[in-house]
C-alpha cells in the first residue's frame, strides 16, 4: 500500500488523522487511545492511517491536557553498564511499555549523589512513574517517593516498612547455591567477591554464602580489599596475587560475570588453570560471557524479566493497583551451556 501523504507543510495532527479519515477528532483521539467504545474497525483504520502519516502525539499537548508526562524514568547509576545490567533491562521495559502511550527515558547519575536525579525528576514532573536499582536497605530514595506520592517499581529489595513493587533475584538462593557447587567439587576454602557494602543484594548475597559455609562446614578466604565495584585492573591484580598464594582458595563466588573474567584472568596470568586448579561460580545475565570462559560456572540471572515486570509494574500502580500485588522474587537457575547445544 502506497504510504498517504499529510496535507503539504502540516505536521500530523490529530485534525489531520480526522480530515483523512472523515472521522470527528474526538473519535480520533479515542481510538488512538483504544478507547472501549470505538469499533475495532475504525481503530485499525486510524491506527493505519497514523503509522503511515507519522502521526506522533504531541506531549507537551497531552501533559497540558492532562497532566501526565507518558514517561517512564529508568534511573541506573554508570556502574551497572558493567554488570550488563542496561541493556537487557531495557529491552525488558521496552517490551513491557510497546503498545501503551508511555515512553522510556533512561537517567544515568553518578554514586556522588544518588538522590539528585529522583529530587529532579519529582521536583520538574518529568516523568510519571520511576524505576531504580541497587536498592540499600533503608534507601532514601524510596522514603521519597513514597513522601511524594511518587509511582515507583524497584529493582531490589528493603527492609523498610514500606510496600511498593519491585522485582528481585534472590541473591541469598544464589549465594547458597554457589557455595553448594564449590562444597560438591570438593573445595574447603571459598573466597566471595560480592557487592559493596551498603546495598540490600550485598546482604543477601552475604547471608546466603555465610549459610552455605555453615551447612558444608567450609571456612572464608576473606577478600576485604575488593567488590564487583572494583577497578577491573584492579580485580586482576587481586586473581594474580591469589593464583601466588599457597594457601588460595579453591573456589570463588562472584556476584557479576565481568568481575569474574577479570579474577579468572589474573589468575590464569599467575598459571593455574580455571576449573582445574579454581574454580569460580559466578551470575551472567547473557551467555556471551561463557563463550568467552566457558570453564567458569554460570548462575543465570534474566534481567530482561525483570525489566518486563518492573516496566508492567510500575505502570499499574500508575492505574491505581495494589503495590502489594506487584511484588516478584525470581530465583537463581542454572541453564545448558550454549556450547554444549551446538
Amino acid at each position: 500500500m502506497a504510504k498517504i501523504e499529510p496535507p503539504a507543510g502540516e505536521r500530523p495532527t490529530l485534525k489531520t488523522i480526522a480530515f483523512m479519515t472523515g472521522l470527528g477528532v474526538s473519535t480520533v483521539s479515542q481510538a488512538l487511545k483504544d478507547g472501549p467504545d470505538i469499533g475495532r474497525a475504525t481503530k485499525q483504520r486510524v491506527q493505519l492511517v497514523a503509522k503511515q502519516i507519522g502521526y506522533r502525539p504531541n506531549r507537551a499537548g497531552v501533559r497540558l491536557r492532562t497532566g501526565k508526562t507518558n514517561v517512564i524514568a529508568l534511573v541506573l547509576n554508570t556502574k551497572e553498564e558493567g554488570m550488563g545490567l542496561v541493556s537487557e533491562m531495557v529491552y525488558g521495559i521496552s517490551e513491557a511499555l510497546s503498545g501503551t502511550s508511555y515512553h522510556l527515558v533512561v537517567t544515568p547519575y553518578s554514586l556522588s549523589d544518588p538522590m539528585e536525579p529522583i529530587r529532579y525528576i519529582v521536583e520538574t514532573a518529568s516523568a510519571d512513574g520511576i524505576i531504580l536499582s541497587r536498592t540499600q536497605p533503608d534507601d532514601p530514595r524510596v522514603r521519597y517517593l513514597m513522601e511524594h506520592a511518587m509511582p515507583f517499581a524497584t529493582h531490589g529489595r528493603t527492609d523498610m516498612d514500606t510496600v511498593h513493587p519491585y522485582h528481585d533475584f534472590d541473591n541469598q538462593a544464589f549465594g547458597f547455591e554457589a557455595v553448594k557447587i564449590l562444597a560438591e567439587k570438593g573445595h574447603k576454602k571459598i573466597a566471595l567477591i560480592g557487592p559493596p557494602q551498603g546495598l540490600m543484594f550485598q546482604k543477601h548475597t552475604r547471608a546466603g554464602f555465610e549459610m552455605g559455609l555453615r551447612e558444608f562446614g567450609l571456612q572464608e578466604h576473606w577478600l576485604s580489599d575488593i567488590d564487583i565495584d572494583s577497578p577491573t585492573v584492579d580485580i586482576v591484580a587481586k586473581g594474580l596475587a591469589l593464583g601466588r598464594q599457597d594457601a588460595r582458595p579453591g573456589g570463588i563466588v562472584c556476584s557479576a560475570s565481568i568481575p569474574a573474567i577479570a579474577v579468572s584472568a589474573g589468575l590464569i596470568k599467575a598459571g593455574l588453570q580455571i576449573g582445574r586448579d579454581v574454580d569460580i561460580v559466578t551470575k551472567q545475565s547473557t551467555q556471551l560471557m561463557e563463550l568467552l570462559r566457558p570453564e567458569i560456572i554460570f548462575i543465570h540471572e534474566d534481567f530482561r524479566v525483570a525489566g518486563r515486570d518492573l516496566g508492567r509494574a510500575v505502570m499499574a500502580w500508575i492505574d491505581g493497583a495494589d503495590p502489594a500485588g506487584l511484588q516478584f522474587i525470581v530465583g537463581p537457575k542454572r541453564r545448558e551451556s550454549i556450547l554444549k547445544s551446538l
